[in-house]
């Protein structure tokens, strides 16, 4: 049996189960789901992608240093596999720096399905996709040093960062790379903010993923969280009104108690 003050939770996350499997369900369908509105860091990945083929130099991707049960690596990979099709259909260089050994062998294969998916598997460059070190800071130090020596037109830094964030992304800087970034630590994103043409804040890298790889759980997921979002913000709204219109009616508390 639940506990009686356990009820109400019970019900609001049955009702958005059913909310997310109903969306999942429709978007697998083709059925019409509300559309997602595009981030405007996403706009500017072509941007970013297209100057660097017009002036010769690669681009740098690091999916941060996550292992992969950080949930940030993960929707990082959709961000690699748009970036690297992109790259690819414009023979454009792909640098892919990896700090945690079992991420960098998804990162190789990525980049190498993605030149397949273009027809240029014969143009993918085994050395593109890079392990440097495992030790936080010797990776920072490592793409300090490949951003000097190899200079890339864009820096694309989504996923998991910690203090070396703003270490890459001010050399970045430095060399006047077009630099997207994104993570979902919240103490690294004012570094990001600061040294970055655009940004990536918090849940958006989510949003990207779902956005960038239309696949229909990250789809239907995403949209059943916005709909509980402002379902969440609207009861916060109506409890605020209550209590100052009339601080002794008390039933909206009372029905969320039980």
């Amino acid at each position: 049996m639940l506990a009686k003050d356990m009820v109400a939770s019970f019900w609001m996350v049955v009702i958005f189960c059913a909310a997310v499997l109903t969306m999942i369900s429709r978007s697998r369908a083709g059925k019409r789901i509300p559309a997602v509105n595009k981030v405007a860091g996403l706009d500017a990945l072509d941007e970013a992608i297209g100057r660097a083929t017009e002036m010769g130099r690669p681009v740098h991707y690091s999916p941060g240093i996550g292992d992969l049960q950080n949930a940030q690596t993960l929707a990082s990979f959709s961000a690699l596999t748009y970036v690297a099709r992109q790259c690819a259909r414009f023979d454009t260089n792909i640098i892919v720096t990896n700090r945690v050994p079992s991420v960098y062998p998804i990162t190789e294969e990525i980049v190498r399905q993605a030149y397949a998916q273009e027809g240029k598997l014969d143009k993918y460059v085994v050395e593109s996709v890079r392990f440097y070190s495992s030790e936080q800071f010797a990776y920072a130090s490592a793409c300090v040093g490949m951003m000097n020596r190899e200079r890339p037109a864009a820096n694309v830094l989504i996923g998991g960062f910690w203090a070396e964030a703003l270490v890459i992304a001010e050399v970045g800087s430095q060399i006047g790379a077009i630099q997207i970034s994104g993570t979902a630590n919240t103490h690294q994103i004012p570094f990001f903010v600061a040294a970055c043409d655009y940004c990536l804040i918090g849940e958006e890298i989510y949003a990207a993923s779902a956005y960038l790889s239309k696949d229909p759980v990250l789809m239907g997921n995403l949209v059943a969280q916005d709909w509980a979002k402002m379902a969440l913000t609207l009861v916060i709204l109506v409890g605020a009104l209550i209590s100052t219109v009339s601080p002794k009616a008390n039933w909206l508390a009372t029905i969320l108690n039980k």
